[in-house]
């Protein structure tokens, strides 16, 4: 089968390999564009286009997919099948009739949950003890076509994004085979897959700064699925406000509920109940939160008990 696959992040890059090393024939890789910043182009910032340099494959890179210009050579290379996974734009009607049987989109969620652009971060966030990759088959409809083949796998308790996404992604190389096997079989015409169920689909929007800021009017196990979640952006902040001094912003890496402390109504959301040489404990709207990595502004991650031993939020002061 002739294949382009589409992909800009390091979630397409398992599958990529994998199709680079099948039998099937991969005419080129579609992804997005060299930002131009006047800065040297660090690895990381597309590790699809690495791949592809790397394997020799033939790139194209357009600002925009769905333009006439980038649709005609995208017509030119007389694909097949097209493998989106990872790549930041969504095609257009015009853009997935150039292959013959359309394309087939890697997602790291089991849809129809967590539709966009951050389905890992915002099942961590909501505190699912599952997820999962789903492939579909793709239309203009963000996220909305039929469902191929899937598979899930629980999310530890202490699990983060960091941590779960490169697990996802080779968990979606299976996934990627035997949907393609699927549509080698298909006349083309017969439904396939099992259709979303829109009642239960859910939104995971792109990430933004201000997602990582804590309100603690929010549980203690909310906050800290939220710390797990946000790594390593946007991160999980707040802040304090020393006496006679300016704001200070203070970045949580790892924070753990407190199950052996009675629920005491008389502290506010955000208020440090505990504040000693080795925990720093704040009220949240329901619960304690004992915080456990943190960052102040302009150093670097540090135990709790390190960053005690400088000038802390005493007892009695507020959070955020």
């Amino acid at each position: 089968m002739r294949i382009v696959l589409f992909g800009t992040g390091p979630f397409a890059v398992p599958s990529f390999e994998a199709l680079i090393d099948s039998p099937h024939d991969i005419v080129a890789l579609v992804t997005r564009p060299i930002a131009n910043s006047g800065k040297r182009r660090k690895s990381a910032e597309n590790p699809s286009r690495d791949l592809g340099v790397d394997r020799n494959l033939k790139i194209f890179d357009p600002h925009s997919i769905n333009e006439q210009e980038a649709v005609d050579q995208l017509v030119a290379l007389d694909a097949d099948l097209f493998v989106v996974c990872d790549y930041g734009q969504i095609l257009s009607s015009d853009a997935l009739a150039a292959a013959k049987l359309g394309g087939i989109n890697l997602h790291g969620s089991l849809l129809p949950k967590y539709r966009g652009a951050a389905p890992i971060h915002w099942a961590i966030y909501n505190g699912d003890q599952e997820t999962g990759v789903t492939i579909i088959h793709m239309t203009p409809r963000l996220d909305g076509g039929p469902c191929l083949t899937s598979a899930s796998t629980p999310i530890g308790p202490a699990e983060t994004t960091e941590t779960i996404e490169p697990r996802l992604a080779q968990l979606g190389v299976q996934c990627v085979m035997d949907s393609i096997a699927m549509l080698e079989q298909w006349d083309g015409q017969s439904p396939i897959g099992e259709i979303q169920d829109q009642k239960l689909a859910t939104k995971a929007p792109r990430l933004k700064r201000s997602d990582g800021k804590i309100d603690f009017t929010r549980s203690a196990t909310d906050i800290a699925d939220q710390i797990r979640a946000f790594q390593p952006w946007p991160g999980t902040f707040t802040s304090w406000t020393p006496e006679g001094k300016s704001e200070v912003r203070l970045i949580i890496h790892q924070a753990a509920v407190v199950t052996d402390q009675p629920e005491n109504k008389s502290f506010a959301p955000g208020e440090v109940i505990v504040s000693d040489k080795q925990n720093l404990i704040v009220q949240t709207g329901q619960g304690q939160l004992s915080l456990v990595k943190v960052q102040p502004a302009g150093k670097k991650p540090m135990a709790v008990a390190d960053y005690l031993r400088g000038n802390p939020p005493a007892a009695g002061q507020m959070l955020g």
